[in-house]
């Protein structure tokens, strides 16, 4: 089976990040497979395992969740297109080349204007405190910010190890 994630960085840039070992684990901690150094992202996120042929997700206790297709989830088998939702990140799945289109989603995050720190754009479109709610959809959402002209937007992950 050839497993990837593919996200869509600020600038279109679209970046692949294979899943060739049983286990790949993202968070924020320097010792993950898949690093994404945001506050809104646990040490240890989410768990992807390669299991006869399938892919299986799961949650390791994260503070703000791990969603998939929009909804929040412990543990979940995924399929091609599967969007994975991690703090601001949106992966899309790819399996053995399907789907064979993948429409750009791009990773965004919003400045506060009160601090420095940066909070997720689906937080900030549905006026919720947290990250991503189970009201909100938080493709769609960075779908319209992403085609507004007056967000101030910044990339977490132009300077970030991947």
């Amino acid at each position: 089976m050839d497993a990837k994630l593919v996200m869509f960085r600020e600038d279109g840039e679209r970046r692949e990040f294979a899943l060739n070992a049983e286990r790949t684990v993202i968070g924020r901690k320097n010792d993950c497979d898949v690093r994404i150094p945001l506050s809104e992202v646990s040490r240890r996120h989410v768990e992807l395992r390669i299991e006869k042929n399938r892919i299986v997700a799961r949650d390791m206790g994260s503070a703000n969740g791990t969603y998939v297709n929009n909804k929040k989830v412990s543990e979940v088998e995924l399929s091609a297109g599967d969007h994975i939702i991690i703090g601001p990140v949106v992966f899309t799945v790819q399996i053995d080349g399907q789907p064979s289109e993948i429409r750009p989603v791009k990773t965004r995050v919003k400045r506060q204007t009160s601090s420095s720190s940066a909070v997720p754009i689906a937080a900030s479109v549905g006026g919720s405190s947290s990250p991503i709610d189970d009201e909100l959809d938080p493709i769609s959402a960075l779908e319209a910010l992403a085609s507004s002209a007056d967000q101030t937007a910044i990339d977490p992950l132009e300077d970030a190890d991947l």
